[in-house]
C-alpha cells in the first residue's frame, strides 16, 4: 500500500505544487486541505503516514496544528514548511513534536528527501514499538 501524506496550507498554489512534486514518480497518495480545522477529523477518518503543514495559517497555524495531531497519534511525523522560517521557530517547532522544519523556498529534493526520512523514522518508532511489546 502507498505511503499516505496529508498536505496542509492555506494557499492553494502551494497545495498544488506539493501535491505534484509528491505523486511525481513517488508513489505516495496524497490528500490535501487548505483548512487547518479539517485536520482532526481527516486524521480520524483515515490514517496518514506524514503530515506536511505550512506555519503561517488564519484560524489554526502550524504550532497549535503540532499539538492537535500529536494528540491524535504521537508518532506521526509533522513537516512544517514556512516562508517564515527563524532558528528560534524550528526549534520551538522540533521541541512541540514536528519531525523537520524546511523554508520555503524549498529544492523539490529536499521535501522528497525529508519525507522519506520521516517515513523511515515512522516505520523505526513502529518496529521498537514491537519490539518492546515482545
Amino acid at each position: 500500500m502507498a505511503e499516505q501524506i496529508l498536505v496542509v496550507d492555506d494557499e492553494p498554489n502551494m497545495l498544488r505544487l506539493l501535491k505534484t512534486i509528491l505523486m511525481d514518480k513517488t508513489g505516495y497518495e496524497v490528500a490535501t486541505t487548505n483548512n487547518p480545522l479539517e485536520v482532526s477529523k481527516m486524521l480520524q477518518e483515515k490514517p496518514y503516514d506524514v503530515v506536511v503543514t505550512d506555519l503561517k495559517m488564519p484560524l489554526v497555524d502550524g504550532m497549535d496544528l503540532i499539538d492537535i495531531i500529536k494528540k491524535i497519534d504521537s508518532l506521526l511525523p509533522i513537516i512544517i514548511i514556512t516562508a517564515y522560517g527563524t532558528l528560534e521557530t524550528a526549534e520551538e517547532a522540533v521541541q512541540k513534536g514536528a519531525y523537520d522544519f524546511i523554508t520555503k523556498p524549498f529544492r523539490k529534493e529536499t521535501i522528497l528527501i525529508t519525507i522519506k526520512r520521516a517515513l523511515e523514522w515512522k516505520k523505526m518508532q513502529k518496529e521498537l514499538a514491537a519490539l518492546k511489546k515482545q
